[in-house]
Parts: C-alpha cells; sequence; structure tokens
C-alpha cells in the first residue's frame, strides 16, 4: 500500500489522481524521514587538544612550517565549516580560506548537500560512525604501522605473499600488536594471507563482538568482481588495465613532503606501467583508484554478475512472473541507475562527516610526526604511541628510503580533503548493497580464477584451493569493496584502515536507507531479503 499525504498537505487546485499519488509519497517519505532523530557525532578531540592542530587535516591550506598550518588560515578554514560542536553554522565561504599553492580543497560545498531519497546526511552518525583514534593512541600507531608494511609490499603480487619474507615479517609484527584491528585466524594470529584484507570482529550497539564481513577471507585476495572478463553490450571488457610503474613511491624526503602539504606542484608525475595488466598487486589497485569513477567497479561488477550467470535475488517479485520481463524497474537499467544514485547519496553523506564533524588528517601526515620524532626535529605538539615509533615497518622504510616518511604512491599524495571516513569505502557499502538487493547474495560464485604471478595471464589459472566451492556473491562483494577502499587507502598510503571499514557500514546504511524510499516507487509487491555486513537479514518492502 502506497503512502498517502494528508488532504490538508496536498497543493491547491489538485485533482489528478496519480499526480496526488506521486506527492503522497514524495510528502510521506520527506515527514518519516524528518522524524529521524539526528544522533551524536563524537569526534577524538585532537583538533581541540592541540592548538597548532597537528592532528586535524589542513592539506593545502596555507602552511606555516613543517606539519604547522597558518592559525590565521585555519580559522578562515574553520568559520567556512561551522563549529566542532555544530551550533554555529558555517559560512562556506571556502574561496576566502588562504591556500599554500595552486590545488584546490575537494569539494567542501558538498558536505552541505541534501538528498530526495533517503535520510539526509547529518542522520548518520555514532555509533555506526564513531569517532576516529586519536593522534597519540595505540589504535592510531597501530594502524600506521600496517601503513608502512604496505608502502614496502606495494608491488609483491598476492598471490606470493605466503612466501615473501617481507610479509611475513608484516604478519608476525601485526600479530603483535593488541590494537590492530584486521582479521585473525583461529589461533588469533595475523597470516600472510590475512594481510590487508577487511574483516574480523566488531562489537555491536549492545556491546557484543560479532563477525562482520563474512566470506572475505575465502579465496584469492582479489574478488572475482575485479577480474573475471564480460562485456558492456557489445563491448568486451577483459579487465585488465593499464597500471603505475613498480618501485616508484613519492613524498620521502622534507622538500616534497612541504611542497605537497601546502597544495604546490612537485613537478613529478606518476609513471605509467609497461603494459596492461590484471589486477594482482597493491600498485595495481592503486592505480585503479587513482582515477576511477566511484560506482566504476560495482558496476563492473554488475556486468560480470550476468556474465557468470548469478541469479536474481529470491525474492525479487519478477521471480513469479510468466509473462513479463524486468527492465525499467529490477531490470538493467534500474540496476545501474540505482547503482549511481545510491553512490551520489553515500558521497554526500560522508562528505558531511569528512569536512564538517571529524577533520581527521592523513597518514601522510602522520608519517611526517614520525620523521620528526625519530629525526629529533620535533616541531608540533602532538606525540605518537612508540608502538610506531619502534616498529620493524618504519625502520626497513628508512633502509629502502633514507628517511622515516610513509611513501605515498602518489606524486600528488592523498586527495585534497579528510581521511575520514573514506568516500571509496562510503561508495563501496552503498554499491555492494544494492547489488545485494538486486542479486542472490548467497549464490555461489563459478569457476573462480587467479591472475598468474605477473598479472599478465588470467584465463588458464583456475583458483585451486580448498575453499573455492565457498565462495559466495556476498562474500565476493565483501572483497571487492575492502579491494576497491584498500587500493585507494591502506595500499596507496593515503587511508586509515578504520576509514575504509566504519565507511563500507556508512555506505551500506545509506543504501539501506535510499533503497527504502525507492521500494515506494515500485508498482510491483516488494518484500526484498539482504544480508547486511554484520551478516543480520534485512527487509525492503513497499
Amino acid at each position: 500500500m502506497q503512502p498517502k499525504a494528508a488532504k490538508s498537505c496536498a497543493p491547491a487546485g489538485v485533482t489528478n489522481k496519480r499526480a496526488l499519488e506521486a506527492f503522497g509519497i514524495r510528502f510521506r517519505t520527506a515527514s518519516e524521514e524528518a522524524e529521524v532523530a539526528v544522533p551524536p557525532h563524537p569526534t577524538n578531540g585532537d583538533e581541540e587538544r592541540y592548538k597548532d592542530k597537528c592532528g586535524t587535516y589542513s592539506k593545502c591550506i596555507k602552511q606555516a612550517g613543517r606539519g604547522l598550518v597558518d592559525q590565521d588560515a585555519f580559522k578562515k578554514f574553520r568559520a567556512a565549516l561551522g563549529s566542532v560542536d555544530g551550533k554555529i553554522p558555517g559560512s562556506a565561504d571556502f574561496e576566502s580560506v588562504p591556500l599554500g599553492g595552486n590545488r584546490p580543497l575537494n569539494g567542501p560545498l558538498a558536505a552541505f548537500a541534501f538528498t530526495l531519497a533517503g535520510t539526509d546526511s547529518e542522520q548518520f552518525g555514532a555509533p555506526l560512525v564513531p569517532k576516529a583514534p586519536a593522534l597519540a593512541s595505540k589504535e592510531y600507531a597501530t594502524e600506521l604501522v600496517e601503513l608502512y608494511w604496505a608502502s614496502l609490499l606495494r608491488d609483491v603480487p598476492f598471490t606470493g605473499y605466503e612466501t615473501n619474507q617481507t610479509a611475513i615479517d608484516a604478519a608476525r609484527e601485526l600479530s603483535g600488536l593488541a590494537a590492530y584491528a584486521g582479521p585473525r585466524d583461529e589461533q588469533g594470529l595475523v597470516t600472510p594471507r590475512l594481510l590487508f584484507r577487511g574483516g574480523g570482529k566488531f562489537g555491536d550497539p549492545n556491546g557484543h563482538e560479532k563477525e562482520w564481513f563474512q566470506g572475505e577471507s575465502i579465496g584469492p585476495y582479489i574478488s572475482q568482481f575485479c577480474i573475471q572478463p564480460t562485456n558492456l553490450g557489445a563491448q568486451s571488457i577483459d579487465q585488465r588495465m593499464q597500471t603505475s610503474a613498480p618501485n616508484v613511491d613519492y613524498m620521502t624526503d622534507w622538500v616534497t613532503w612541504q611542497a605537497v602539504q601546502n597544495g604546490q606542484s612537485t613537478g613529478l608525475q606518476l609513471q605509467p606501467g609497461d603494459t596492461n595488466r590484471y589486477l594482482h598487486d597493491g600498485r595495481g589497485l592503486s592505480t585503479f583508484t587513482h582515477q576511477d569513477e566511484l560506482f566504476q567497479a560495482y558496476f563492473i561488477a554488475y556486468l560480470v554478475m550476468n556474465t557468470l550467470g548469478i541469479p536474481k535475488n529470491p525474492k525479487n517479485p519478477y521471480a513469479s512472473f510468466t509473462h513479463q520481463q524486468p527492465f525499467g524497474t529490477f531490470g538493467g537499467p534500474d540496476i545501474s541507475a540505482t547503482l549511481a544514485a545510491a553512490a551520489r547519496a553515500a558521497l554526500n553523506a560522508v562528505w558531511y562527516q569528512k569536512w564538517i564533524v571529524h577533520l581527521r588528517h592523513r597518514p601522510e601526515s602522520g608519517g611526517g610526526i614520525v620523521e620528526m620524532m625519530k629525526t629529533g626535529k620535533h616541531g608540533v605538539e602532538g606525540q605518537l604511541d612508540k608502538v610506531v615509533l619502534e616498529s620493524n615497518a618504519v625502520d626497513r622504510s628508512f633502509q629502502k628510503h633514507g628517511s622515516h616518511f610513509l611513501s605515498q604512491a602518489f606524486p600528488e599524495g592523498s586527495p585534497a580533503h579528510p581521511a575520514y571516513p573514506t568516500g571509496h569505502g562510503t561508495v563501496a557499502g552503498a554499491c555492494i548493497t544494492v547489488l545485494k538487493f538486486f542479486y542472490d547474495g548467497k549464490a555461489l560464485v563459478p569457476n573462480p580464477k587467479v591472475p598468474s604471478h605477473d598479472g599478465l595471464s588470467l584465463g588458464p589459472y583456475a583458483y585451486a584451493g580448498q575453499d573455492a566451492g565457498l565462495m559466495t556473491v556476498n562474500g565476493e562483494l565483501h572483497k571487492l569493496a575492502h579491494n576497491i577502499s584498500f587500493g585507494h587507502g591502506i595500499h596507496a598510503g593515503i587511508h586509515w584502515r578504520s576509514d575504509t571499514d566504519y565507511s563500507i557500514r556508512l555506505g551500506e546504511a545509506v543504501a539501506l536507507s535510499f533503497l527504502r524510499d525507492q521500494a515506494l516507487t515500485y508498482r510491483e509487491t516488494v518484500s526484498v531479503d539482504l544480508t547486511t555486513v554484520d551478516g543480520s537479514t534485512v527487509t525492503i518492502s513497499n
């Protein structure tokens, strides 16, 4: 039954039945969304804790020194955003914020955007999006240690981790860090095979721990949706792509690091690799996310599902129809458009969190503080935990680069917006939720593949692991979300692990809200079940 608005709410003079029905849907959904309570938006307190703002995002804003933003410039930046507690609205006047170079801030006005489907951006918050780890915490230091290991393994094929000594050493060190939030085996150890994967145990609002992102540790590191060939209409897509040249990293000296913090060009360009390859290492994933459309990987996943013959969601209303097939609703045009529309809503929601709430700085800033503290040239207020200062990974990085900076995959380092949460992760959570709505998440993925060690071949290389027959659509979607978000984050050196894990959950919540509203527009009777990233079952109905 479609929602209806009271007659007193209808526009004067409108008598057309369909127009009034359409108005009723919009009125009732908007009314229900407005009644959603605004949750708390706690921060890690670093902006208030450090007067020099060393723990707060300030990249591209005029800098006053190493790791230090110009205070007057930051005040104008904060005035544009509004007060930390939200009581003073922002002016949104980012054109008056002094920059340190020619690189502009990346879309801060999107933080103020509204959505016409689903809950508004401000109505997502804690506990769904908790405060980020503080600068001086062991959690922060542990995430930074993982990033240093990932930078050292950027050019090692994922299929080689179990025999690579650096990967073995990385797993050993991370196993001993209590604050490490990634997946562990049954003995509580991080193994080379589990490095840089998503999943693991998270607490729910009731304080109980449960396994999230089920199926992600099954099968190869790379999701099948990243490598299986498909086609877009008559256009074939083999999924090989141009990656960056190996062993070329950036921002490992004071001159380029400081220039990048100011938003100034270093004159360096990303170097292309020699040929197209399948995604098979951290470098490749980084390159893909450097220039992708944010919903791109999930649109390709939709095409791959069709190529592999993945069945539609068992509760799809067309499962019982014999005289009709889906098209504008529940068909290809609907799926494609919903992916893009949900991605846009998710991006605006995470931009609100990034700019207005958290302002978490980028890992490259943390690497700068490591360099300051390790060399005794500590010019900022913040102090890092010894977990990272005494890390084997930091020492290895120094041996390779001659400094303690966190090497970056891109010459410009991170994008010019705050780290937490991440846009790639939030869009990932939204898009995999849309795909779960349309497709059978419990279906097995047929004939799983794995790229060759050099990424040049795929066809004859079937995945032969004992868990090959356990790879489900949901598991590969969870894996896809982390592949892409960690590719942009951990492998590239520009995002923290927690950025991704909480972003995927945020994106899922945005998509569920979006789908609930969209379901009311269908003439078909809708009652579709899907499994969320925490293993719960959610029903979308009209």
